[in-house]
């Protein structure tokens, strides 16, 4: 006869025949308020398949062990039972550790598998462009959900917009396109209109923002998108997400110079009330960009940087950053070098003309930061590299999520008002040498406790997650 619980055994215990076999379950965990009417003596039967129940409890109890029958399956079977809750949290993976994680799986579309964007949700769950204008939509299992083609030639920016609805940008039309994900229905286009200039209707969205967590005070911040127009000229335009209407128009520039191109990554800085944007152009020379901060309630700017040279002029002249990002957790802004390859970080609390602290990566990293692409995510810096994928991770995240390791005994949590010190970050490589042999990553996005990639020229989108057994200690 099997037993199940939440661990503890205090609680009363109801028997269930489960298709000719008992099961003894607390009857707190149970959502059977049906079955509960029977005297407790005899066992309530229910005419359902034992070996699905049986396989929950085993994931229940074991979430290292693979699951017997597909995950969908049994979370279907669980809702049943009144466990979805306790099954869905076995089978998610353990907490994101860059210096622990290894490749889990591999999701690639039934057809044109090549990605063309990414959009993560916190849950675990992923939205994938690709192809021809395909969409294809995973669950918090990674089981496939849907799969449709939208009215797009290429979807080049893509996010998800709870509750089932995805926005997504594209170089082949002009607006922000809204879709029902679940009915691969489209739902409205968002466009960039000014009476006083009609061209900036053909303006097509270049990247847009992710929302806010699950637990952020305002769930209803705008959708922040990035326009540009044919002719160069462009702006961020933040839409209401229940009215899908135009309400601010941020930072219109012209476009006719590096310092003034339309940014190709934007995040929302909900709780400071600032949008980050920033700009990078590679060419025969080498790199430049921009990194500015606007104040959403004004729409002016309160920070920026320019590389090479300009206002906020960075130490390292000749090392123009080749991608940046936003840490929004820990409020600070992280970007990867053009040449050297090193990785510098600014507080975002105390900017000033050349803010950066510098940290040089290891043994593997020396092929510089050409082609680099960096992504923030559970308070770790992703960088991506020639010779593979590198994390960053402050020491006090370290040691409070691997105190077993050696090297991180004694050290301490880091007070916000010490400031950023390169001492108190480590780097290592998240890959194998044989990992990187596949091909340098182009695209990367976070979501719950997973890191999805995608490498050049290579089908589908690789799923790394952290091992329920790192950290463990062997005991002799």
């Amino acid at each position: 006869m099997g037993t199940a619980g939440g661990g503890s055994r205090s609680g009363a215990l109801k028997q269930l025949n489960v298709g000719g076999k008992l099961f003894a379950v607390e009857a707190s965990s149970l959502s059977l308020s049906l079955f509960l009417d029977s005297p407790p003596p005899s066992p309530t039967f229910v005419d359902r398949d034992p070996e699905l129940l049986s396989a929950i409890l085993s994931a229940i109890r074991a979430p290292s062990s693979a699951p017997a029958f597909p995950a969908g399956l049994l979370l279907d079977e669980a809702h049943f039972y009144g466990l979805d809750a306790q099954l869905a949290a076995a089978l998610s993976p353990p907490p994101l550790r860059g210096f622990s994680a290894s490749l889990a799986s591999t999701l690639s579309p039934a057809s044109e598998p090549f990605p063309t964007a990414l959009a993560a949700h916190h849950d675990g769950s992923l939205c994938l462009a690709h192809g021809a204008g395909q969409v294809t939509c995973y669950s918090p299992a990674l089981e496939h959900l849907a799969s449709f083609r939208t009215h797009l030639h290429r979807v080049t920016s893509l996010r998800q917009l709870p509750p089932g609805l995805a926005v997504l940008g594209s170089s082949s039309a002009p607006g922000l396109h809204v879709y029902d994900l679940l009915e691969g229905r489209h739902v409205a286009t968002v466009q960039w209109s000014d009476p006083t200039d009609t061209r900036v209707g053909k303006a097509k969205v270049i990247a847009i923002a992710a929302r806010p967590p699950a637990d952020a005070a305002d769930k209803n911040s705008p959708i922040l998108a990035t326009f540009e127009c044919p002719h160069r000229e462009n702006c961020i335009l933040a839409v209401d997400p229940i009215t899908l209407k135009p309400t601010q128009e941020i930072g219109r520039q012209t476009g006719s110079a590096a310092k003034s191109s339309v940014p190709g990554r934007v995040v929302h800085l909900q709780e400071l009330g600032l949008i980050f944007a920033s700009s990078v152009s590679a060419g025969a020379f080498g790199y430049s960009g921009y990194m500015r901060l606007w104040d959403i309630r004004s729409g002016k700017v309160v920070w920026e940087t320019s590389e090479p040279g300009g206002s906020g002029r960075s130490s390292r002249f000749g090392d123009p950053f080749a991608d940046a990002d936003v840490d929004v957790k820990r409020q600070t802004i992280y970007k990867v070098c053009s040449k050297s390859g090193d990785v510098a970080a600014a507080d975002l609390r105390c900017l000033g003309n050349d803010p950066w602290v510098y940290m040089s990566s290891g043994p593997r990293g020396s092929g510089g930061g050409h082609g680099s692409v960096l992504h923030c995510h559970k308070s770790q810096v992703f960088v991506s590299r020639m010779d593979g994928l590198e994390v960053w991770s402050l020491l006090e995240e370290r040691h409070r999520d691997a105190g077993n390791l050696a090297e991180q005994r004694g050290t301490t949590e880091i007070s916000s008002s010490e400031g950023i010190n390169e001492k108190n970050y480590r780097s290592c490589y998240v890959d194998t040498e044989e990992d990187a042999k596949r091909g340098m990553i182009r695209m990367m996005a976070g979501g719950g406790d997973r890191l999805f990639v995608t490498r050049e020229d290579m089908q589908g989108v690789e799923v790394w997650e952290s091992s329920r057994l790192a950290g463990a200690i062997a005991l002799s």
